[in-house]
């Protein structure tokens, strides 16, 4: 596969991660709580931040995703569809205190995800991404994979 791609999110990525509601196939996140246990759940309010950065809108201020994210930062989403055997994402994430950011993150999310916190009192969170790897699909030489890194000054 060769060096990784300078990690920016693809216009293919923008589409199935915004997409993911209406098509059925939810991004999965997985977080590490304190006691080294591992938390999945699916982020269907999973959204593009910006080319770097995944955000979502927990409805739950206290739940286990949040406290885990609070104790341990890394966390991965793994997509899956018909047409994308597998994607990863990974990254840090960050629970956003800023109010700007909070509301853009809620404006980001899906409207069936807003609709089921019409008070807005769940929380933002910013994934810093890391890395992004995986198959995103066939051709006539076998899989197209993709492994994209961010880049970092030495």
């Amino acid at each position: 596969m060769g060096q990784p791609q300078a990690l920016a999110l693809s216009a293919e990525m923008i589409s199935f991660i915004h997409g993911q509601i209406d098509s059925g196939n939810f991004m999965l996140l997985a977080a590490v709580d304190k006691n080294q246990r591992p938390i999945l759940s699916f982020r269907g309010s999973t959204s593009v931040y910006s080319p770097e950065q995944l955000c979502f809108w927990a409805r739950n201020r206290e739940g286990a995703t949040i406290n885990a994210i609070k104790y341990n930062p890394h966390v991965a989403f793994m997509y899956r569809s018909e047409a994308i055997p597998l994607c990863e994402f990974h990254g840090r994430a960050r629970v956003v205190v800023d109010q700007d950011e909070q509301n853009r993150i809620f404006e980001l999310a899906h409207e069936q995800e807003r609709a089921k916190d019409p008070e807005q009192s769940g929380l933002g969170v910013i994934v810093d991404l890391d890395r992004i790897s995986g198959v995103m699909g066939f051709d006539n030489n076998g899989p197209v994979f993709c492994q994209m890194a961010r880049v970092t000054s030495t």
